[in-house]
Parts: structure tokens; sequence; C-alpha cells
């Protein structure tokens, strides 16, 4: 099987700007493609790691990758999809986040001489001079066509600003700067890109003449058509720091049952054959499904080692109820002899607020050492932390709390 076919089987390609072109490029490893990253945070999430994994599946292949960190467009935010404005960043935050995105791509790419190269547009964008690009740029742009695209649709009704108006022209730059440096032929992105990337490859055809490519793959989407990677406190991030192993492990192995093969077939390696049996299985075989899922992408994030450590964890604290050291855990401040749960719960990080937290109790959503917790003024003393609290959020979040 080609790498294209591979691709269609799992689900993976949304739209294509010439199918037949674009399948010759990859199938003969001819292909040298960009995808961007927005350095929005100092962590990739599970939105980039879909990304990531097209990216190596395409490596693995031959075709050549080219990640570009998008230091310059950060400047300014994508709007789309979003309702609201992203909040403005300052330039050291973005070189920062952007080191952070350098090292953890280097766990999924592999980058040297005719292997993978990493660039940031902020090398070209931010020494543009604004005149010269309305000039060089803004004539090949219709002010109309823009205004159709998708991507601004949803912006336009809350208020879209002229500062994000623009992100699509220097999206298109990109494309057109790394073709004509880097011989960049093909981009890649999610399904909601695809105006912006349109752009891109009008631009290139408008200005030098060649065809370049744009091709999309199918945003992760749970069965209630929500993106996955989400929880009630945000997103779900590749940093360790920011989403405990543990954590990262439970999240998949407690999708719905609806969307465990889904997220097999498009996110893991398994090999297509052995994805086919598992669609025949049903009942308890899916909570193994899960397992699978679970363990296979902790390990293509964080390694065998911490996957395995996870999924031990994970039996021991549903099996025996006792759980282990790799639980996620929080040292408590504690000034007395006791604490008040809604505190705990707080400093767990487990709420945002005092507000949620007694509302979150009160529903019966909090156990302490498998004990329903419903008063929000329960208080949990001082020996009880020395030995470590089991605390238990909803069905499926576990922390231990200590000091």
């Amino acid at each position: 099987m080609n790498i294209f076919e591979e691709l269609q089987k799992r689900q993976l390609i949304a739209q294509i700007t010439n199918e037949e072109e674009v399948k010759t490029l990859i199938n003969s490893g001819n292909a040298k493609f960009y995808i961007g990253f927005d350095p929005t945070a100092n962590s990739l999430h599970v939105g980039h790691f879909m990304a990531l994994c097209l990216m190596k599946r395409l490596q693995m292949a031959g075709n050549k990758p080219i990640v570009l960190i998008g230091g310059g467009t950060a400047h300014v935010g994508d709007p789309s999809g979003r309702s609201d404005m992203r909040s403005m960043m300052d330039k050291s935050t973005i070189d920062y986040n952007s080191e952070c995105f350098k090292k953890q791509m280097e766990r999924f790419i592999e980058f040297g001489d005719d292997k993978a190269i990493m660039v940031n547009n902020s090398d070209w964008l931010l020494k543009l001079n604004y005149v010269e690009l309305l000039r060089d740029v803004g004539a090949c742009f219709s002010v109309n066509n823009m205004l159709r695209a998708e991507c601004y649709k949803q912006r336009m009704e809350h208020g879209l600003s002229f500062l994000e108006f623009n992100y699509m022209i220097m999206q298109a730059y990109d494309f057109y700067y790394l073709n004509s440096n880097y011989g960049c032929n093909l981009q890649f992105g999610g399904d909601d890109q695809w105006s912006n990337m349109l752009a891109g490859s009008d631009l290139i055809r408008r200005k030098t003449g060649r065809d370049a490519h744009s091709m999309t793959i199918n945003l992760l989407l749970n069965s209630q058509g929500k993106k996955m990677g989400k929880t009630v406190s945000g997103a779900i991030w590749l940093d360790k720091n920011k989403t405990s192993v543990f954590n990262f492990y439970q999240y998949w192995r407690n999708v719905e049952d609806a969307d465990v093969l889904k997220c097999i077939r498009m996110l893991t390696f398994l090999p297509l054959e052995q994805i086919d049996e598992m669609e025949k299985w049903e009942g308890a075989q899916l909570n193994q499904a899960k397992e699978i899922l679970a363990y296979e992408l902790t390990a293509l994030v964080h390694g065998e080692e911490e996957a395995k450590k996870a999924q031990n964890s994970a039996h021991s604290l549903f099996v025996s109820g006792k759980g282990d050291d790799n639980m996620p855990s929080t040292k408590i401040s504690l000034l007395g002899d006791d604490i008040s749960l809604v505190d705990v719960l707080i400093e767990c990080k487990l709420s945002s607020s005092k507000g949620e937290a007694k509302r979150l109790i009160m529903q019966g959503g909090v156990s302490v050492d498998e004990v329903k917790i419903t008063s929000f003024d329960y208080r949990i003393k001082k020996e009880e932390l020395q030995k470590g609290i089991k605390i238990k959020k909803g069905k499926k979040i576990f922390h231990k709390a200590y000091i």
C-alpha cells in the first residue's frame, strides 16, 4: 500500500487542490512539504500531535518535512475557529514558546541533512516593509474573496480586527517564501485552514507561474462533533509538566466507545490490517482497544517506559483501588491543623475557583479515599494529609494530595 492510500484508509485526508498530482508527489517521495505551528503557548497540544504524526508518516515514506515555527504569525494570531481575538503576546514570550516547541518536536521528526528542517517565519515576516508588502503581495488578494473565506465567517459575526484580517496574507506569504527559498511544493494543515492554504497556492501561481499544492487533514472530532484533546480544565498538552503522563494516558483510556477506533486509525502507527480486525470488537473488547490507544499514544509522546508506568498505575488504581506513586499528586500548603476540601481542590488544580469547587462537591462529584463528600465545608486533617489522600473527581479523574 502506498502512503496516499494509507492516509485515505486512516481517514485523514479532507481536501486537496489536485489529487492526482499530490498523490504522485507523496507516493514518489518527492514532496517537500511544510506544516506551520504558531507558538501561542509553551507546549504543543493534542491538535499539534495529529499534525506531527502526519509529518512522521510522510517522512517515513521518503518525503522531506519543513517544520515552520510561526514566530512571526504569532504576533498577529490566527482567527480560524475562534469567536474572540487571541491575547497579544510580546516577542520574548513568543521566542520562549518557540524554543519549547523545538524541543518537543525532536521526539517526532528526524532532523538533519536531507531529512527535515525547522524554520521560523519571524526571520522573514518581521523584516517586511509594509508598503512593499502591500504592493507586491496585497495586489494579488481580492477582499471580496477573503470575506467569503470560512476562517473569517465566525469572526465577522463577533468582530474581526484588521490585524487578524491580515493573517491570511501572512500565511500565504509563508508558502510563497518557502517555495521560493526552500523548494517547498506542498503544504498541509487542519481542515479549518483550507481558505488560508488556498490563498498560498494561488499566490505562488500568480507570482511564479509554478504549481504548489495544498492538502488538509480531517480535524480529530469526537462523536458529538467537538475537538478531541479538550478537558474541563483545558487542553491536553504534550508537556508532562502541564498534563501529567498519567492524565495523558487516562484521557485516551477514557474516550467514548464510538471514538476509540477512529482515534486508533488516525493517530497510531499500528498496521491497518490489525485495526480492521479491531473494528469487529464489541463490549468489553472496546476497553482493550482503549488501553491499546492510550498506551500507543503515550509511548509516542513520552516514551515506552513512561507509557508502561502510566498503564501500571491505571491498573493498580482501577483494579485494587490503591493507585501508586505515578498517580498525579500535589504537595499541599498547610498552615494549621486542617484545610478545607475546597482549597485542596484548587491547589490540586481540580477546580479553578472556590465557587466551582463548592458546586462540584455539593453535586456529589468528589470523593476522598473512596468516600463521597457532599458538604462544601468539609475539612481534611493534617494527619490524613501526612499519609496522603486520594481524591476522585467525577468518574475518571484521580489525584493524590499530601504534605
